[in-house]
């Protein structure tokens, strides 16, 4: 069949074949008759026309008749006027019947509404007043419209009050909405009355209204099913081309037809027999035995599964081993969740603890590193006001602002106390600037101590409710040394040499919170309980593999790579002061151990830290100043003090970049202590320094720090370009010395030059200035 088109219903013209529109045709033509004058009023033909235009959604235009299943709504008020006229005057009724609703429902609900009222008792108001509630509106004639008009102004002048009867209030607004038909008779804006509640119905009322809507749907889907017949014969009328003029049945089933189905007795069915019936159920019994026997052997099945089930219970029962090694499997297993939940619930202490102790110490570095460059810088500002005074020739003191006074005071207050406390000990030989100035307040140092105290008390309640079982490092590694013995296939397969480091991490760095290696007095890490406890796990590792000792033998260097040296870092990064030879030494004696004897370990991260912090300190913390020679030829002058103290500050770092030897690559050794620190800054104040006995203990100061394996090679000539500079500043002194007869100090320089491997130069100078008696230090090299 074509595809189906959408549904487009047309009017059926007057000579269709349907028995519906030969009963219009029959039936129409009367009723206008009888109509007589009412044809000649307009208004009633344009009430009627959409009456008839309005059909029910699906509807067939095959006739202009009302369908006989429409009877009751009209019967509905016809029943109430009692009008008993004759057929002509029904018909001229029914054509005035004008149907004011939207849609269906409403229709329907108008009529529900009309039957509830003819429920309610006799009304004195007579029939007149049951049709102003008709759910259609007539057309009246003059006569009544007046009488209602007056009726409802009679209402409004007595009525100033709301009235508590339901049904005379339910009469004046079905009359008002009644009378809203006429223009003339529609109230004022201020004086329409607005009903805010629904009109009250009885129980008969909205029985009638739900009846009425489910026939209605009822109504509507049968019409629905009746063109959709209507089409398919259309369509099938189509296809076999019918020869017009043909008597066609009505083909439209009808609602009674669809509902109820007849037996069609002439359809004839196939003969039955007993042979038939007994080899159907021969087949029937057949399936049935089969799928009996199916289910018996999955029952069978079914059984001997539980059977092996419990005796493989039972032999599990019987065999002690077994038992043994799964009560330790799940023994270890809740061990290691609770060690797990432990120090994740204990870790946000620990990180807590961890950075208030490392800010507190990084406080007071940044404290004494920020107080010795504002004193450098308060201390250069005055000697160049002083040495710009002498300039001019003006006299007087030196105007100096109060805070520059207080701060020269007391940095001059902490070298007596350090210069006093050398006599004391009998270190006769100290020079100024050598020294560290880290000396603090007394109430800053009280301070210091009790924020300390605090915070290492706070350290001690970390794990006060937790079993030792569980936080101490020593009998969590004692469980894993169990299960290495007992099960060692089972140990090494699980890789808990991986896992160790990571547990125990939170642990160690407990231990670190109160540990500063930068402190003579701090306890060394390899002396601590968590190496000692590591290191004997490692050592009672079996020896039955060589695979398997060795697996459990990098526990220790993957604590030191994951614990140990990022917490060196921070030290050397944030809080390591280069100027100090104390906290160096104390450093490179903690890192000297991890490169030296554990060289597994990944040091790059922690020398990168080393060499940054040591560029850093050069170019922030070095500051020699240039005078004129008038300024410091006088030793006891400010300038020339000042001047010394700088120079002995940066050999201070200088020998404190090259302790650094053996640990730090050659190549950043010589790149910052020779070539930003010695040539940029030491040897241009030895070439303005006045020659004699104090700049040649200067050179052999400087010639002292440089490392001798450097110069190790006997068939070295020259010496590192590096130091070409300072060889040429030896070059300059030496020559300036030999004029004035400083004979030792010309020695002393000649023994520099050859230790540092200048040959040549050391060899030409002699010869030069005919220095005989001092070739004898260069002929045995």
């Amino acid at each position: 069949m074509a595809h189906r088109p959408k549904r487009v219903f047309r009017q059926r013209r007057a000579d269709s074949s349907d028995s519906d529109g030969g009963e219009e045709s029959s039936s129409e033509p009367g009723a206008r008759r009888e109509q007589g004058p009412l044809e000649e009023k307009p208004p009633v033909e344009a009430a009627i026309r959409p009456l008839r235009d309005r059909r029910p959604r699906g509807l067939v235009w095959a006739s202009s008749r009302r369908s006989p299943a429409a009877a009751p709504s009209t019967n509905c008020d016809s029943g109430d006027t009692g009008d008993t006229g004759s057929d002509s005057e029904n018909a001229l009724a029914e054509s005035e019947t004008v149907d004011l609703s939207t849609d269906e429902e409403d229709g329907t609900r108008q009529c529900s509404e009309s039957k509830g009222y003819q429920s309610s008792p006799p009304n004195t108001s007579g029939s007149s007043e049951e049709k102003e509630f008709s759910p259609a509106v007539r057309i009246r004639d003059a006569a009544f419209i007046q009488a209602a008009r007056r009726k409802r102004e009679l209402a409004r002048a007595q009525g100033d009050y709301i009235s508590l009867d339901v049904k005379q209030t339910s009469t004046l607004s079905g009359t008002e909405t009644n009378s809203d038909g006429d223009p003339e008779s529609e109230p004022d804006d201020h004086e329409e009355r607005i009903p805010f509640t629904r009109k009250p119905q009885t129980l008969q009322q909205r029985m009638a209204e739900e009846i009425a809507t489910r026939d209605e749907d009822i109504s509507e889907d049968s019409q629905e099913d009746e063109n959709q017949d209507v089409w398919e014969q259309q369509q099938m009328r189509k296809a076999v081309k019918i020869i017009e003029g043909r008597n066609i049945v009505d083909l439209s089933p009808r609602r009674d037809s669809q509902s109820v189905k007849k037996f069609d007795t002439s359809v004839s069915f196939p003969p039955v027999t007993l042979e038939m019936i007994k080899r159907q159920l021969n087949t029937r019994l057949t399936l049935l035995q089969d799928t009996h026997r199916s289910h018996l052997r999955e029952y069978e099945k079914y059984i001997q599964d539980i059977k092996n089930s419990k005796s493989t219970i039972e032999n599990l029962e019987n065999s002690s081993s077994q038992a043994s090694n799964y009560k330790f499997y799940k023994s270890m297993k809740i061990y290691v969740e609770n060690v797990i939940d432990c120090l994740n619930e204990k870790i946000i202490n620990i990180q807590e603890i961890e950075s208030s102790m490392h800010a507190l110490v990084l406080k007071q570095a940044m404290t004494l590193t920020k107080r010795r460059q504002d004193d450098l810088k308060q201390e250069s500002t005055c000697l160049q006001q002083l040495s710009r005074q002498a300039e001019t020739s003006t006299n007087g003191s030196l105007a100096l602002d109060e805070k520059t006074q207080q701060i020269l005071e007391e940095m001059d207050s902490r070298r007596a106390r350090r210069r006093q406390a050398r006599m004391l000990s009998g270190n006769c030989n100290h020079e100024e600037g050598t020294s560290s100035d880290d000396e603090l307040p007394a109430a800053e140092e009280a301070d210091f101590q009790k924020s300390q105290d605090d915070i290492l008390q706070n350290h001690a309640k970390i794990f006060e409710d937790v079993h030792e079982d569980f936080c101490n490092i020593q009998k969590i590694l004692l469980k894993f040394q169990q299960w290495r013995e007992k099960f060692p296939d089972s140990y090494y397969e699980a890789f808990i040499s991986l896992c160790i480091p990571k547990l125990l991490n939170p642990l160690i760095r407990t231990q670190l919170i109160d540990w500063n290696p930068l402190k003579l007095e701090s306890v060394g890490w390899n002396q601590m309980p968590w190496f000692t406890s590591i290191e004997a796990f490692v050592r009672s590792s079996t020896q039955d593999s060589e695979k398997e000792a060795s697996s459990d033998t990098q526990i220790l260097t993957a604590v030191i790579n994951k614990t140990l040296i990022p917490r060196l870092a921070e030290f050397v990064e944030f809080i390591w002061d280069p100027l100090s030879t104390s906290q160096t030494t104390n450093l490179i004696t903690h890192c000297r151990m991890i490169l030296e004897e554990h060289s597994a370990c990944e040091s790059k991260g922690l020398l990168n830290s080393i060499a940054s912090r040591i560029k850093k300190a050069i170019e922030d913390d070095v500051f020699i100043p240039l005078y004129p020679k008038s300024a410091i030829e006088n030793r006891a002058s400010p300038h020339s003090k000042f001047q010394e103290r700088q120079f002995w500050s940066g050999l201070k770092l200088f020998r404190n970049i090259l302790l650094w030897n053996g640990l730090l690559p050659d190549e950043i050794l010589q790149e910052f202590g020779l070539g930003k620190l010695l040539n940029r800054y030491l040897t241009i104040a030895l070439l303005s320094a006045l020659p004699g006995p104090d700049v040649v203990k200067k050179c052999s100061e400087v010639a002292a720090c440089l490392p001798d394996k450097w110069f190790e090679d006997p068939a070295m000539r020259t010496s590192i370009s590096q130091l070409e500079s300072f060889i040429q500043a030896l070059l300059q002194l030496i020559h300036k010395l030999s004029k004035d007869e400083f004979r030792d100090e010309v020695k002393e320089i000649i023994l520099i030059l050859v230790k540092i491997k200048a040959l040549n130069q050391a060899k030409s100078f002699i010869e030069e200035c005919q220095l005989d008696h001092l070739s004898s230090l260069i002929k045995g090299i």
